[in-house]
């Protein structure tokens, strides 16, 4: 399959987006989000909850920009939450109970919301540690002989980019996160037979592309390149002002990114294809996997979980 394959427009496009699940997707429609998660006995659990974002009570976060920061912050929450509850159900198949831990009676009924804070808290700091401080320590090492500051920042691009790649390179072998990326792969199928307008079956989804040009991988790896054009204003300071300036301007980063984004989406120039081309291309060789039908079937569930009835509520616009 080639890449340029997944760039063209489809015939409805859709604002509906997924995130791959332990056995299981989450799909954020128009109205609702709904997470379909497949249980050790084979049973399908579809639960819906009503989307209420800022965005939607507030003009102002759905303005150009600042949609993507907030857009990505509540991403990330949603994403945390189903993660968490789609382990729970993993849990339910294995063999011995789980144990109440000293963490569980401290905390009682809000451990659960206590442990995906934290766990947020762990996920941000690895971030800031090996894609914000690693680059940039790296890239100093070289200031010397560099000099440009231009040149520089760059460079720590680069070696931000390699970073990610070899990451996720390396998560994708793992066997637990080789059935995240086949859900991943499912999702994007799903996506795909909706946007063409076809009937969501088994057999309909499984003829598409696992490969899909707005796909938060092609996101990440957006906002890594703006990251190289933004931080380039600012020079090459001391370490302590290079952190503070970086973390200043990740929304600002993550908000031109989403638009980029979201321009690249829904047009099929060369331009566009170039722009999407690495993201897509990272896809293909770590992030997203072909599925089996049962895999293809959990998406089908989540999908139709967050559909309307009438297909203007989720167009691209």
């Amino acid at each position: 399959m080639k890449i340029k394959e997944v760039n063209r427009v489809p015939r409805h496009m859709t604002t509906i987006g997924g995130q791959a699940l332990i056995e299981g997707i989450l799909m954020r429609g128009p109205r609702d989000i709904a997470i379909a998660i497949r249980k050790p006995d084979d049973e399908i659990v579809l639960t819906k909850s009503r989307l209420n974002t800022l965005g939607t009570r507030y003009r102002f976060f759905a303005l150009p920009i600042i949609r993507g920061v907030v857009g990505l912050i509540e991403s990330m929450a949603f994403g945390m939450k189903a993660l968490m509850y789609s382990a729970e159900h993993f849990e339910e198949g294995m063999e011995e109970p789980q144990k109440e831990t000293l963490f569980r009676k401290v905390f009682k009924d809000r451990s659960e919301d206590v442990e995906m804070a934290l766990t947020l808290l762990l996920a941000l700091a690895m971030t800031i540690a090996f894609f914000i401080l690693l680059p940039s320590f790296l890239t100093n090492l070289l200031r010397d002989r560099i000099g440009t500051p231009f040149i520089l920042n760059i460079v720590e691009g680069l070696i931000r980019i390699t970073i990610f790649f070899i990451y996720i390179v390396l998560v994708s072998k793992m066997e637990e996160i080789g059935r995240v990326f086949e859900y991943h792969g499912a999702e994007h199928k799903t996506i795909h037979c909706y946007e063409n307008g076809e009937e969501l079956t088994i057999d309909n989804v499984r003829k598409h592309p696992i490969l899909h040009p707005r796909c938060g991988t092609s996101f990440l790896f957006m906002v890594m390149i703006v990251s190289i054009l933004v931080l380039s204003f600012f020079g090459w300071p001391n370490p302590m002002q290079r952190l503070l300036i970086r973390l200043v301007m990740l929304p600002v980063i993550a908000g031109i990114s989403y638009e980029i984004n979201r321009l690249i989406g829904k047009s099929n120039s060369q331009l566009s294809y170039i722009l999407s081309y690495p993201g897509l291309l990272i896809q293909k060789m770590a992030t997203v996997k072909e599925p089996d039908d049962g895999q293809i079937e959990v998406a089908i569930e989540a999908l139709n979980g967050v559909l309307t009835g009438d297909g203007s509520d989720d167009l691209w616009r």
